[in-house]
């Protein structure tokens, strides 16, 4: 179905809304911002999308929204909007510079036509330094806040955070909460240290967040709150995004954040433990979904300017846990089912997974999993003369499941009430084209895609290697059962030779 087709007739009221708008999106190259653009130019006829991109050394903007449509995931708008190039605006810049880095000239055709704004941009590595941290998600936010402000034509401005931002708190509400530091007094302490005292300071400075990520879009959120008001402004609260469900191609994925990684590894055979609450909801949401409810959130934004004052600033927070919650125990049960359907070409080992809530348990099961299995087989690499790479592969493993530890072993109980409103006002052709409701998803079907697309998009497999692959799976599974024979045998014969040898030798005390 073409639904970018006929958009002026179209029944649907965020279309209509949509018609020739002029958007800003920053974060557009990244992974939601991809899909964001995509659905816009296929789904909408907006007028023009403005977005801002980074510079690379000896490629011009020109060149790099070249690359940039090479991405497969805009096959489907090539073939159902060919003419979608007509549309798009790059703006040289930089999240992480000083007033995005743009020029004189790019600010004010940005102040001048723009009427939708989403920014999506933000630095999500959850052990970044403090001070870039700073510097993209909060005063990257400050200043397409002061853009917003100058432009006269602005009919919604989507700020994208996270449900994540408040996890300091175990009943998350879409309201605005208390921070543990004021981002002026912050933004204060970081200009007048070093970067190696404010490493020192981190810690401390962060208080009950987990890490910088969740941190700082906390700041960013209480910076909305102070300073839009007035503006057509909504904040957005995605939970833990993963693949497409559905559009524009199932099981669309481009990063190994958070349960990809996981899943990509254990697929492997590199991960085989994690520390995990197997009964924990795992509050997980597809791309394409959220993409949807983001577009039809500014609408509703539109619908309710002006707005003038913070308690009326709409917050949507756009989770699966209250309509369509999954466990972590059922997320890694199924996965693994459809990765021993789907198996990588490349794995180092069989499927062999374990999970411990216990953070003793999980160092314990660490070193008998990955650490001494990578010792050994270093070793055996070093005596072949090849160059060892698995404890330097699992320092940096290890690193990333005590990050999303956090995550893994804590639930929320989050609310969403703005979201199902929102899904409430809609017809029935916008839920058609914007199906963002959770309660629709069907887990099984979606993981099955979801495998698929680690396979295909972030594995670099193809569908013709994968009889292959299974015959390699097979042939570890076979390998991982006779090594834990062996392993098995041995233990049992150790003990065996030790208890028997005591007993020969045990002489029971005479009586005096």
């Amino acid at each position: 179905m073409d639904i970018a087709a006929d958009v002026h007739n179209s029944d649907s009221q965020v279309q209509r809304f949509y018609d020739g708008k002029k958007v800003f999106i920053t974060g557009g190259t990244g992974f939601l911002g991809k899909l964001l653009v995509e659905k816009l130019l296929r789904s909408t006829n907006v007028s023009t999308i403005y977005f801002l991109i980074r510079p690379k050394k000896g490629k011009g903007i020109h060149a790099r929204l070249d690359e940039y449509f090479d991405d497969i995931v805009f096959q489907r708008l090539k073939t159902e909007a060919p003419k979608y190039k007509s549309k798009i605006v790059g703006i040289p810049g930089d999240c992480a510079l000083a007033g995005l880095g743009m020029t004189i000239e790019d600010r004010q055709l940005l102040l001048d036509n723009v009427e939708i704004v989403f920014h999506v941009a933000a630095t999500v590595n959850f052990t970044e330094k403090l001070k870039l941290a700073y510097s993209i998600n909060v005063k990257g936010t400050e200043v397409i806040l002061n853009l917003c402000r100058q432009m006269q034509n602005l009919k919604a401005y989507i700020h994208v955070s996270t449900v994540y931002s408040q996890c300091h708190m175990k009943e998350i509400d879409e309201i605005f909460y208390e921070t543990s530091a004021d981002y002026r007094d912050l933004e204060a302490i970081l200009d007048k240290f070093d970067d190696d005292s404010i490493d020192r300071l981190t810690p401390k400075i962060l208080g009950n967040a987990p890490n910088t990520y969740t941190f700082t879009k906390a700041l960013a959120e209480s910076l909305i709150r102070e300073q839009a008001s007035g503006l057509p402004v909504a904040i957005f609260r995605p939970a833990i995004v993963i693949s497409t469900y559905k559009e524009p191609i199932e099981g669309w994925i481009d990063n190994l954040y958070g349960p990809t990684g996981i899943c990509a590894g254990a697929a492997s055979g590199i991960i085989r433990t994690i520390r995990c609450k197997r009964e924990a909801t795992a509050n997980i949401v597809p791309a394409d979904t959220c993409v949807a409810a983001m577009i039809v959130s500014a609408w509703d934004v539109a619908q309710k300017s002006p707005l003038r004052n913070s308690g009326s600033i709409p917050i949507y927070n756009y989770i699966s846990s209250s309509e369509n919650p999954i466990s972590w125990g059922e997320f890694l049960t199924i996965n693994k089912l459809w990765s021993e359907i789907n198996p990588p070409s490349d794995s180092l080992w069989a499927v062999v997974f374990h999970t411990s809530e216990s953070s003793v348990t999980f160092t314990v099961k660490k070193m008998l999993y990955h650490t001494i299995p990578a010792v050994v087989l270093d070793f055996l690499s070093i005596l072949g003369g090849r160059k060892p790479r698995l404890i330097k592969l699992y320092f940096k493993i290890h690193k990333f499941l005590d990050v999303i530890s956090y995550f893994s072993t804590r639930e929320w109980k989050c609310s969403n009430d703005n979201v199902t409103k929102l899904w409430c006002k809609m017809n029935a052709r916008d839920r058609e084209i914007y199906p963002f409701s959770m309660t629709s998803v069907h887990w099984i079907a979606f993981f099955k895609n979801y495998m698929r697309g680690i396979r295909r998009y972030l594995l670099k497999d193809s569908d013709q290697t994968l009889l292959k692959a299974k015959k390699r799976r097979f042939r570890l599974c076979i390998l991982h059962n006779v090594v834990m024979l062996v392993l098995t045998c041995t233990i049992f014969n150790v003990f065996y030779h030790v208890i028997w040898r005591s007993i020969r030798n045990f002489k029971p005390l005479e009586l005096i």
